[in-house]
């Protein structure tokens, strides 16, 4: 037995050694796909077991890259990989936000469908559980329609809040259906909690890039926004973070937790904790955006700041528009102390959410076809990336930089900056393109050389050719 264990650890390391030979004499290129696990076995002689280990072994290299549903495919070699995009810049001062404008115009591109969509971060209808939510709200309709032809408390469906609960146990975030608000989208939960702790003309810390909602909800309430430097693996710079703060009055901070749209990196715990700790010195409430959450590529679902802080400083926003039903809307706020000021400034605004649509809701959560759907979800947004990551790599300018997301379905672009991507816009609504320029994921207009792709409508032919267009496009103007 001892010897057939020495033989088989010998064995998948010589299979490793053989298909990284042929990675290394270019007879199998980058990007190109390696010989599949039966393949493999068959060719060298050895069980499917072996094969797997030594494909594995390939992959901690990085001589390999995984993609559900479609195998193992050659890594480009670290000299020729695009590096991730560089950190902002320190930005000085908070400013005033000023996006609406343009983000109402490139919305409405978004949503056309005879552009290929390259622009909006919402799933395509054949990625959603669609049909399965339908039978559920049917189901609600035909056994309960004239009791939920009413309002619902201010806080929403009691049910539905009972399910979120107990999602939550799963990353350690202790609640009760009593601390949730039931919100029209995460975009409401975020306005309700910036309202909540802020009053028009404060300031509030954002990422930077940080995604354009937010910016905009910052615009609507007329808060200023100080943008902090953030990198593309790791998130804020700690350091400049807290130069930042110490430099002037700020009343709150914005961040995402897991899956920064649109740089998608996962901030460690430690990093989480000391920014919480940092917050908490100076009093400064954090608000938190875990729409991505859901949608990681690792095997563990990366553990929000809320449930981290042990002094109930953060407020915490999520949604389902991400994941399963971005028409439904709905969307879910913690806002711990600041319970009633929510609760009276929803009440004012909206009085509640619509009843049924929660209440089907909460009978597809608790039937758990959630969880088999999110694996499905996340399969397909990590095999779109990185295809994507592979188009951008091999038709886009030289010098191109793109980052690598650890979740969520979007890549940012740093463009050489010579190339401003708004008039890149222009050319490539002309060639029947959408896609999101830079300067929009800031307050100070920054980014102009920069663009956010999204892989939310899976990936297709139109979706390729779309972007080797995009690239010429960008070629052209390099």
């Amino acid at each position: 037995m001892k010897e057939d264990t020495a033989q088989d650890s010998h064995r998948y390391q010589e299979v490793a050694a053989y298909v990284a030979g042929l990675a290394e004499r270019g007879t199998l290129a980058a990007g190109a796909r390696a010989p599949s696990l039966r393949e493999v076995s068959r060719q060298q002689r050895v069980s499917l077991s072996t094969a797997l280990q030594a494909y594995r072994l390939l992959e901690d290299r990085g001589v390999l890259q995984a993609r559900p549903r479609s195998g193992y495919y050659v890594a480009a070699a670290a000299g020729t990989r695009p590096q991730r995009p560089a950190m902002s810049r320190h930005a000085p001062r908070a400013i005033d936000v000023a996006v609406s404008g343009f983000v109402v115009q490139l919305l409405a591109h978004a949503a056309d469908p005879s552009l290929v969509p390259l622009g909006c971060a919402v799933p395509s209808a054949e990625l959603l559980a669609t049909a399965h939510l339908d039978r559920f709200l049917a189901r609600a309709i035909r056994m309960h329609g004239p009791e939920h032809n009413t309002y619902t408390e201010p806080r929403g469906d009691a049910r539905l809040r009972q399910e979120i609960a107990r999602r939550a146990m799963r990353w350690g975030q202790a609640l009760a259906p009593e601390d949730i608000v039931i919100t029209s989208g995460c975009t409401e939960a975020v306005a309700l909690a910036l309202a909540a702790v802020c009053k028009p003309g404060d300031t509030v810390a954002v990422e930077s890039p940080t995604y354009f909602g937010l910016l905009h909800a910052l615009e609507a309430l007329q808060l200023k926004a100080l943008e902090l430097p953030t990198d593309a693996a790791t998130g804020i710079d700690l350091p400049a973070m807290e130069e930042a703060l110490n430099a002037q009055p700020v009343h709150a901070c914005l961040l995402a937790s897991s899956f920064n749209n649109p740089l998608g990196f996962a901030m460690d715990e430690a990093k989480k904790r000391s920014i919480l700790a940092l917050l908490a010195r100076h009093r400064i409430p954090l608000i938190e955006d875990d729409i991505y959450g859901d949608l990681h590529f690792g095997p563990v679902r990366p553990r929000p700041f809320a449930a981290l802080d042990r002094a109930g400083n953060t407020l915490y926003c999520s949604s389902f528009s991400k994941t399963v039903a971005p028409g439904w809307r709905l969307g879910w706020l913690v806002p711990g102390r600041h319970m009633r000021t929510v609760l009276d400034r929803k009440f004012a605004m909206t009085l509640c959410g619509a009843s049924l649509p929660q209440s089907a809701f909460a009978d597809f959560l608790s039937s758990g076809g959630y969880d088999n759907h999110l694996r499905r979800m996340r399969r397909a947004f990590a095999d779109g990336l990185a295809r994507m990551s592979d188009v951008v790599a091999e038709v886009f300018p030289e010098g191109t930089r793109i980052s690598q997301p650890e979740g969520g379905f979007v890549l940012w672009v740093e463009l050489p900056r010579r190339i401003k991507t708004r008039e890149l816009l222009d050319a490539a609504l002309a060639q029947g393109i959408c896609f999101a320029p830079g300067d929009v994921f800031a307050a100070g207009r920054r980014y102009a050389h920069c663009m956010r792709l999204s892989c939310g409508q899976g990936w297709d032919t139109r979706i390729e050719q779309g972007l080797r267009t995009l690239g010429a496009l960008s070629c052209a103007r390099s």
